[in-house]
């Protein structure tokens, strides 16, 4: 049965398992080596569990940990040509690792199938990932995105379950702290989604049958939890919550406990 364990999800640190605790992949390892140990352990899934390392984008809070990952395990990292060629550059792979590039490619791993999307971001490649499991399932993980592209949208369309941005509040990011340059980047084409549009987003995949969300990469600086959520089911007036679908949002620290979709 198929299950998404949101380990880490914030501006600070990302990192998902999908699978069980006999085997399946890792998306990100945007924390240090041990503290994702800590977070399998916390899950009963032993590091054996992990069979590879999907990498979205070499930004620090994807990657953070990726370099001892590898280092002692030695696991398969795949991702994008460009961005597997920058964390082969600099040291964020170990040597020990085989790095796969999957551009355009399906791959078999861990009983499943995935593939990956591009996604609109401040980085020199950036995607997001569908899976498809054994049991015929299709999730997806879809953050660090300014807008939803066609390309994007295709991806999602389909999937039972999707973890999906909802990285800032727009009032809180415009009216806070943060300077007007880091403001703008936030808010740009190539930036992070806001509560707003991915409850847009939300509702189209509704219409189209997607039943599980999961709201992630949550800014605790510009977002908080209960405004997230309450911003999606708001935008949802059409449709029951836990009838029509199931919502959810990403710790920003697991403490334990799948979703099973």
């Amino acid at each position: 049965m198929a299950r998404i364990y949101p380990l880490f999800s914030s501006s600070k640190g990302n990192s998902t398992f999908i699978g069980t605790e006999k085997g399946g992949i890792l998306i990100d390892c945007g924390v240090s080596f041990k503290r994702l140990s800590e977070a399998l352990d916390v899950n009963n899934i032993p590091l054996s569990a992990v069979q590879a390392v999907f990498i979205t984008h070499e930004h620090s809070d994807h990657i953070a940990g990726l370099a001892m990952l590898t280092k002692k395990t030695g696991l398969p990292v795949y991702g994008q040509k460009r961005t597997l060629q920058r964390l082969s550059d600099t040291g964020k792979i170990a040597p020990i690792s085989p790095v796969i590039d999957m551009t355009g490619k399906s791959i078999a791993c861990a009983d499943c199938e995935v593939s990956c999307f591009n996604t609109p971001h401040d980085t020199i490649q950036s995607c997001g990932y569908r899976i498809h499991t054994s049991d015929d399932k299709h999730c997806a993980v879809c953050t660090d995105l300014g807008h939803v592209t066609p390309e994007v949208d295709m991806a999602l369309t389909g999937c039972r379950l999707v973890l999906i941005e909802a990285n800032y509040d727009d009032n809180m990011l415009r009216t806070g702290p943060y300077p007007l340059y880091l403001k703008e980047r936030i808010l740009s084409p190539n930036g992070h989604l806001s509560n707003d549009d991915c409850a847009v987003q939300v509702g189209r995949l509704i219409e189209r049958g997607t039943t599980h969300f999961i709201l992630g990469h949550l800014s605790q600086d510009n977002n908080r939890p209960h405004i997230a959520d309450s911003t999606v089911q708001n935008s949802l007036p059409q449709y029951t919550r836990c009838k029509d679908y199931l919502l959810g949002v990403a710790p920003v620290e697991t403490q334990g406990g799948a979703v099973i979709f």
